[in-house]
């Protein structure tokens, strides 16, 4: 099976690994015969589907469900894990992709789990403490759903090329050639969230990548929009839940 000539990852056993990657790797776009967990012990991977874009990191891994197209772009010097899951083994009920909590424990568990060499009746103990914990573990993901409508993709690049300016809905909207109405309509009926909430993601989103490649939290704030370093502390603590200094360190950073 392929999209757009790609061949996908089709009909294989399930997979564990550990790897690095440098930054600025780009894994193409591919598909598993086979669910996986994508974990980021150091750094930070973009990954993107066909529908939304989505951070994984050490606070938060991500479940990919079998056949679904996916890509991803390295930030940082990552040290990335993987597990495999056969298709009837679903370890999250989730027919999309998901986004779960990383504890420390958790951590470990996966980190262990994808040892290449590990026996496999201590594989499948690991694993049953890695399942109980992680379907506690779902989280609301930091998403930046993908635009279909082409004068919504037009709006969206006017913002995210340019983050140090803040762009009102009025001015987008005269950019675009529609009314402010209809472009807030546009961003409630294509991305399910108001524009202010849109573009708050995305500075959040592009302020994690730019704390992974080791921008300090005062310049990842200010090159992301924010008058003040304490308004993107605050902003970025309350959308992810820890402040931009422990994401840095974190993210190995």
């Amino acid at each position: 099976m392929s999209e757009n000539g790609q061949t996908a990852e089709r009909d294989r056993e399930p997979r564990d690994s550990t790897h690095a990657h440098l930054a600025g790797e780009v894994i193409g776009r591919h598909q598993h015969g086979y669910h996986q967990l994508l974990y980021v012990s150091a750094g930070v991977l973009a990954v993107q589907t066909g529908e939304a874009s989505w951070v994984a990191s050490s606070a938060r891994a991500m479940w990919i469900p079998a056949g679904t197209w996916h890509q991803h772009r390295v930030h940082g010097h990552s040290s990335v894990h993987t597990l495999g899951f056969p298709v009837h083994d679903v370890l999250l009920d989730a027919g999309t992709p998901a986004v779960v909590a990383v504890d420390a424990l958790v951590r470990e568990l996966i980190i262990a789990c994808s040892e290449p060499s590990l026996p496999v009746p201590e594989a499948n103990r690991l694993r049953a403490v890695l399942r109980d914990r992680l379907r506690r573990a779902l989280i609301e993901p930091l998403t930046l759903p993908i635009p279909a409508h082409p004068l919504l993709r037009q709006a969206c690049a006017l913002v995210t090329d340019d983050l140090r300016h803040p762009r009102t809905a009025v001015w987008l909207a005269r950019r675009i050639g529609v009314s402010e109405r209809t472009l807030a309509r546009l961003f409630r009926t294509e991305l399910g969230m108001t524009y202010p909430q849109w573009r708050t993601n995305v500075r959040v989103f592009h302020a994690m990548v730019l704390l992974a490649e080791g921008a300090n939290v005062s310049e990842a704030g200010q090159r992301c929009g924010w008058a003040t370093t304490s308004a993107f502390i605050d902003t970025f603590s309350r959308t992810m839940g820890q402040t931009p200094g422990t994401y840095r360190i974190a993210s190995g950073a």
